[in-house]
């Protein structure tokens, strides 16, 4: 439920809840229904090719390479929806929603070149939470249980992360920095 896959439709579905700005609902499917198939199906269908061809061997990827394979493609699939689908249907805190997710991802594929793995699952959940509590703050709605259910999640995916033993506890914190750093980064553009 907390995959790195579902931070981008969550994302896009956080904001059309909270939004009070009128958006037709043809707005809206114009940008969650492009938004989950650019972010959700076709990463699963390049995982199955990459699978096929040998250059993924587990869902976990556990070497540096495997990583920087679904970052490529993730960062390519992101791009694709700011230049591509947001435009149709603008709005400024999608976009640079997006924008910090291209940052963040562009920030774990340069910390593997330099053999660090940082948490992907960490970085997606800081970003959420980040953005949660600036749609909070820009639009003055109070959205406590919210971000207070979307906080007690991301200690959920930390321990969780901690448990399969597949990150370390500098690489989690590092990825959570990642997520919300990038989004604070962007603050200045929108709020």
């Amino acid at each position: 439920m907390f995959h790195p896959l579902f931070i981008p439709i969550g994302g896009t579905l956080m904001y059309f809840i909270i939004t009070p700005k009128y958006t037709p609902l043809e707005m809206q499917s114009g940008n969650i229904l492009p938004i989950f198939i650019l972010t959700v199906i076709i990463p699963i269908i390049c995982y199955f090719i990459l699978r096929n061809l040998g250059m993924v061997t587990s869902v976990f990827m556990p070497t540096i390479q495997e990583r920087k394979y679904t970052l490529y493609i993730s960062i390519s699939l992101l791009l694709m929806i700011v230049y591509k689908v947001i435009p149709n249907n603008y709005s400024s805190e999608l976009f640079y929603f997006f924008f910090g997710l291209i940052t963040a991802a562009l920030s774990c594929l340069l910390l593997l070149f330099f053999k660090f793995k940082s948490s992907v699952h960490l970085m997606g959940m800081g970003s959420l939470l980040m953005y949660l509590i600036s749609l909070s703050i820009h639009f003055e709605i109070n959205v406590v249980i919210a971000i207070s259910a979307l906080t007690l999640a991301t200690g959920l995916v930390a321990t969780s992360r901690l448990y399969l033993r597949a990150h370390s506890r500098s690489e989690l914190f590092v990825g959570f920095l990642i997520g919300t750093i990038t989004q604070l980064m962007t603050l200045k553009f929108w709020l």
